[in-house]
């Protein structure tokens, strides 16, 4: 069964990420910055996806190319351990999730993106 985030509008989790930054004083600027890392898009690729109300299933499968070392992101994020995950879909997703957590409880841009 494949999960419902498959078909929600990745536009519409976006303002969520952007919130949830600026809440602790992170930027939107930064965020986009963990997306396109992660993704591969650049800024123009990444507004058309929201643009186009792009799903996370075509967010992701439309995405340039994963980061090489979006392997290297692990822990828990929802009381799952990412690297755990067995759907690709739902891994990426995790991804991102833990990396806006991340950003969120104010570790260094330069050790989210796994430089």
């Amino acid at each position: 069964m494949e999960h419902r985030i498959s078909s929600t509008p990745f536009s519409k989790v976006y303002p969520m990420y952007v919130q949830k930054a600026e809440r602790k004083g992170r930027s939107r600027a930064e965020i986009d910055r963990i997306i396109c890392w992660l993704t591969g898009y650049d800024a123009a690729g990444l507004q058309r996806q929201l643009d186009a109300q792009a799903d996370f299933r075509t967010f992701f499968a439309e995405a340039p190319a994963m980061h090489p070392n979006c392997a290297l992101i692990t822990g828990m994020v929802c009381g799952v351990r990412v690297e755990a995950v067995e759907d690709p879909l739902m891994r990426n997703v995790r991804y991102l999730d833990k990396l806006v957590d991340e950003l969120a409880r104010g570790k260094a841009l330069e050790k989210i993106l796994r430089q």
